[in-house]
């Protein structure tokens, strides 16, 4: 199969870099993508992005997708100019060391390498640990305390700099498809709704939300602000197809597989059996998941807002989540909208999602 690339719109949004508190890049390809094609168009205090669709209509369901990611933050540059940092986010350290990244400055863009002691260096001993946080640093080539802070300020931010690649056929790797990819899910279904001039019932509002790799913040207010009866998360989830991931541990999961449902307290019953027979109607296929506790995204927040929301959740599968190349099916992306689109149309007024 020959390779493909990817749609513009995600492709744009993996190119930003939007650790969580600093979704600015990201922020402005939300706008560029979806703000022309909905009938309103909300920004927030926590950097959220609202796009409604059909204002009217009822009932209210709500698609969000958060739009930030891991990263790291400069918080002390010593005498020789070396910075160190925080992570934003889980990180896996031992994968830190040795990346290019580039820093969001006031100047402008600034490249940097993250460093650390080099092999030939340790100990048998120290060959065996993790390298602690304050053991690594970004140089920036500064020679000093005085000419880095010309470059950076406390509190700037980094990511890494491994941009998309495809990997042949409809496999692509990106630093921050975690989750720029359901960003791109919920904003491109509201397009689809709009440009096809589909009739609804419901009132359609997609939120990229701010903040969610530290808490799940802006889905939290958001959610709040927009007040739905029903919800869908979109998120990445772990493809276990992969060597040396236990499938009686983490279940059984593959790419190209299509959208993961979840199962689980998290998620209403009807959501999911709503889920379940639009992939069917449509022949998309789809795989199970099983979670018995609140998830690790946006949809354990939105759920618990006000009085309770009908809420579901959508994955992704994604292999080496959190580190600089992750790697997903595009067509598991597409096979998504297609998905959330068949699902909305399918809501019909006064459906409230009560079990």
């Amino acid at each position: 199969m020959s390779s493909i690339k990817a749609p513009l719109f995600l492709a744009d949004l993996l190119h930003a870099r939007s650790p969580s508190g600093y979704e600015a890049e990201a922020q402005a390809v939300f706008d560029h993508h979806v703000r022309p094609h909905v009938d309103e168009y909300e920004k927030d205090p926590l950097g959220n992005r609202i796009a409604t669709l059909n204002p009217k209509g009822d009932p209210t369901v709500m698609l969000a997708g958060h739009m930030d990611e891991i990263g790291l933050m400069v918080t002390y540059v010593n005498k020789e100019g070396f910075l160190y940092f925080d992570t934003i986010g889980g990180h896996d350290l031992s994968v830190i060391s040795g990346r290019r990244v580039i820093l969001q400055t006031a100047q402008g863009p600034v490249g940097g390498v993250t460093g650390k002691r080099a092999i030939h260096l340790m100990n048998e001993e120290d060959r065996k640990k993790v390298p602690k946080k304050h053991e690594m640093w970004i140089d920036i080539g500064a020679k000093s305390k005085a000419e880095a802070l010309k470059r950076v300020a406390i509190g700037d931010v980094a990511t890494y700099d491994h941009e998309l690649q495809m990997l042949g056929g409809t496999l692509a790797t990106a630093r921050a498809f975690d989750n720029k990819v359901g960003a791109y899910v919920v904003g491109e279904t509201v397009v689809r709704l709009a440009k096809g001039k589909m009739k609804l019932a419901a009132r359609v509002v997609s939120v990229a939300t701010a903040q969610e790799e530290i808490g799940v913040r802006g889905a939290t207010t958001s959610a709040y602000a927009v007040h739905p009866q029903w919800a869908v998360a979109v998120d990445v989830g772990h493809a276990t197809d992969h060597p040396d991931c236990d499938n009686r541990k983490y279940g059984e999961t593959k790419l190209g597989g299509g959208p993961i449902l979840c199962r689980g307290a998290n998620i209403n019953p009807e959501v999911f059996a709503r889920l379940q027979q639009a992939a069917k109607k449509l022949k998309i296929p789809h795989q199970i998941e099983a979670d018995p506790r609140p998830t690790g995204t946006d949809a354990r927040a939105i759920q618990m807002v006000r009085g309770g929301v009908a809420t579901g959740l959508v994955s992704i599968p994604l292999r080496y989540m959190h580190t600089p190349s992750e790697v997903v099916d595009l067509m598991d992306v597409e096979r998504c909208v297609q998905l959330l689109v068949e699902f909305v149309r399918g809501l019909r007024s006064g459906d409230r999602g009560i079990w």
